[in-house]
C-alpha cells in the first residue's frame, strides 16, 4: 500500500503565530555587584534610543575607554560574548563624578 501524499500547509500569517516572550531587562540600578553586563546594556544603541544605558557615550568609545586602559577591562565568556562586572563599571562611574 502507498503512502497518499499530504497536502502542502500554507504559510502562517505573522498574526496568526503566537506571541513570543521578550525578557525583561533588569535596570543597572537593580542589579548586584557580582552581576555581569553586556556592552548592549551599557552605551546607548541606535537601534533601541528608548533603552536607557549608564554610560554616557558610544560603544566605539567603550572600547577606546578599554584599550587605554581609563575604562575597566571585560571578561571573555565565550568566543562571541564579552561582559563587565557590574561593580567595576559602577566604581569607575563614581572615580568619574569625584574627578
Amino acid at each position: 500500500m502507498s503512502p497518499t501524499p499530504k497536502a502542502k500547509q500554507p504559510p502562517l500569517s505573522p498574526a496568526a503565530l503566537p506571541p513570543t516572550a521578550t525578557a525583561v531587562i533588569p535596570s543597572f540600578d537593580t542589579l548586584p555587584d557580582s552581576a555581569l553586563i553586556r556592552e548592549s546594556c551599557l552605551v546607548q544603541s541606535p537601534k533601541r534610543p528608548d533603552r536607557p544605558a549608564p554610560l554616557p557615550f558610544s560603544a566605539p568609545t567603550l572600547w577606546r575607554k578599554v584599550r587605554a586602559g581609563t575604562f575597566p577591562r571585560p571578561l571573555k565568556l565565550s568566543e562571541r560574548i564579552t561582559a563587565w562586572r557590574v561593580g567595576e563599571v559602577r566604581a569607575w562611574l563614581n572615580a568619574q563624578s569625584l574627578a
